[in-house]
This record gives structure tokens, sequence and C-alpha cells, in this order.
């Protein structure tokens, strides 16, 4: 192979591999344009008066996900409707030829509206659709009626082609947004772990120990708002999926213990005690972290979860040795720091082996049959 054709090659790898990595954006892209084309013919063809807004609408709708797609298209359309009943009842009802009495008209409407909205984030359409349907009849020389009914055309145009976009150009359900970002955090918190525990007596840098809980805190938002977008397609029956309740609240356990470790190692034990806990210490750590990462692959995969033998075992052995040092009394002669950490740490791992159970079960919940 000639060097041109090994530098040909080698781009078109870069090109595969980044279109790869960016599929979900590239598609959202996709979707995006083919619903504002579309919007904007089928409101030409309807004759409709501001095609514009049918455009825009289109555009919002247009999201990542399926869920997000329907929740946004059901919030602006009964935004909508509201902005335009209220809105069109002030304006077929009080007179307002002169500027002064427009004002007054404009204030009453603006002002319940924005305090609603205030209230529910996802209603900020109400003022905004009040205001149209208020002043573009004076712009437009059109009756309030008229330019109610436009109104609702333009955004029930829009808001149909969004969601039909979404539903049928390369969907991305939420359901599978969610397993992807539920097993991203288990790695991370996987490899918090590893952190924490690969030397338990020294403690991380406060710049480190924040660094890995912003990461982990960000994909736990992110896992958030993708879990509400799942069970809109759950409850609209778009799939089949199971709850991610579950999931959400077992992951969020499992990072109140990487937050409990962060704090409880850097705990100098003494020479006895650390000849006798150092060893299961750090098989725990390495059975905690292979079984974080498989259940994070066989989530990816949608299979039945790894074993929790090794598991068992690594935390046993550790729970039997930190028993037999508590009962022999070595603790007694420590600082009292040390000994806060000392049982801090022995309260994080047995909450950790708990929850570890938990990710086994909610794992198996995700596996296909």
């Amino acid at each position: 192979m000639s060097h041109d054709e090994n530098r040909i090659t080698g781009l078109l790898m870069q090109v595969r591999e980044r279109v790869r990595r960016y599929r979900l954006q590239l598609i959202l892209a996709l979707r995006v344009t083919v619903a504002a084309l579309l919007a904007l013919a089928l409101a030409q063809a309807m004759r409709l008066h501001l095609p514009l807004w049918a455009v825009l609408t289109s555009l919002i709708v247009t999201q990542m996900s399926l869920g997000r797609s329907l929740k946004v298209a059901s919030d602006y359309l009964i935004g909508t409707f509201g902005g335009v009943a209220y809105g069109g009842a002030l304006a077929i009802l009080i007179p307002h030829e002169s500027e002064w009495a427009l004002l007054a008209v404009l204030a009453l409407a603006v002002a319940p509206l924005a305090f609603i909205a205030s209230f529910r984030a996802n209603f900020n359409v109400l003022p905004v659709t009040a205001i149209i349907v208020l002043l573009v009849p004076s712009m437009q020389h059109v009756s309030p009626a008229a330019s109610a009914l436009d109104r609702v055309l333009e955004v029930t145009v829009g808001g149909v082609v969004g969601f039909v976009v979404s539903f049928l150009l390369f969907p991305s359900r939420a359901h599978a947004i969610t397993i992807q970002a539920g097993a991203d955090m288990l790695d991370l918190m996987a490899d918090a772990l590893s952190r924490f525990l690969e030397d338990h007596t020294r403690e991380l840098d406060q710049a480190d120990r924040r660094r890995i809980h912003d990461g982990i805190a960000a994909a736990l938002t992110r896992l958030n708002a993708t879990g509400a977008e799942a069970e809109h397609e759950r409850n609209a029956r778009l799939t089949s999926g199971p709850n991610t309740g579950p999931l959400l609240r077992t992951l969020l356990r499992l990072r109140h213990d990487i937050v409990m470790l962060g704090r409880a190692v850097g705990c100098e034990l003494p020479e006895e005690i650390a000849a006798r806990l150092n060893a299961p210490l750090s098989n725990v750590e390495a059975a905690a972290r292979d079984f974080l990462r498989s259940s994070g692959a066989a989530l990816r995969a949608q299979k039945p979860p790894p074993p929790l033998d090794a598991v068992e075992v690594a935390f046993r052995h550790y729970i039997e040795e930190f028993g037999a040092v508590r009962r022999e009394g070595l603790t007694r002669d420590m600082k009292s720091e040390a000994a806060e950490r000392f049982f801090a740490l022995g309260f994080a791992l047995e909450q950790l082996r708990e929850h570890l159970f938990e990710v086994h079960r909610v794992v198996g919940e995700w596996a296909r049959d």
C-alpha cells in the first residue's frame, strides 16, 4: 500500500471514529434540519400567516431523545393554548385602540402569566404567546380571534412535525441513553473507589477529591435527566423498558458511599492493625472495582450482572478482621481523629457492600431475557 493510500485510510478511520463518538449529536442535527424544512413547507402549504412560529416550534420540540421531545411538545402546546386563551380573551373583551390602553392590556396579560411561569419553568411560553396574540393583530390588521387561531395552528404544526420527525428519523430512546449514562457512572465510581482505597492511609488533596466528586455529580445529573425522559416514554407506551427509579436510587446511594470513603481515608493505622487489615482492604478494593466495571459493561450490553462471589469473599474477610481488631482492643491506643476515621471507613465499607448487592439486582433487571 502506497503512502497516499495509507494517509487516506488513516483519514477515513479518523472520520469514522469522530462519527461514532458524536453519533447522537449528528443525528440530532439531521432531525432538527429535517423538522425545520418540513415545518416550513407544511406551514406554507396551509398558508399560515407566520410560518416562522411553526419552524421555531419544530426546533424546540426536536430533542436528543424521544422522551424529551414528548415532554417538551406537551409542555409547549399546553403553554401555548393557555397563553392563547388568556391573551385572546383580553384582546377581545378589553378595547385597546389607544397606546395607553394597549400598554394597560399588555400589563394585564404579562403579569399574571409571568407569575405562573415563575413556578413552572416549562410554562415560560405562556406570557410570550399572550404577547403575540395581543400585538400581532395591530401589526397585520387581523382580528384577535384570527390571530389566536393562527398561533394555535402554527404551534400545532411545528409541534407535530418536530415530534413525528423525532419518532421516525433515527429515533433515540431515552431508555438507551439512560443505560449508557448509568454505565458511565458505574465506571466513574469504580475509578473513584480505586483512587480512595489504593492507599487508604493517604488522603487525596482537596482538588483531586473535588474533581472526582464533581465528575460523579455531573454524571448523576445527566442520569436523572435521562431517567425522567425515559419515564415519559414508558408512560406514553413508547418503550417497554424497566422502571428507571431503582437504578437511579441505587447509583445515588453508591455515590454517597464514595463520598463517605473520600472523607474516611487518610487514617494512619498502628503497625499491628495495618498488618492485619491492609491485605483485606486491598482485596476489597480490587473486588469492588472489578465488579463495578463489569457491571457497567453488563448494563451497556443489557446482559446479566457479573457474579458477586469475589465481592462476598473479600468483604467477609475484611469484616472478620475488622471485628477481631475491635474485640482484641487494638484500637484503644489510637488517637481520637484516627479512631474516628478508622470506624468511619468500616461503616462506609459496610454500606458499600450492601449497595453492591443492589447494583447486582438492578443491573439484572435491565438484562434482556
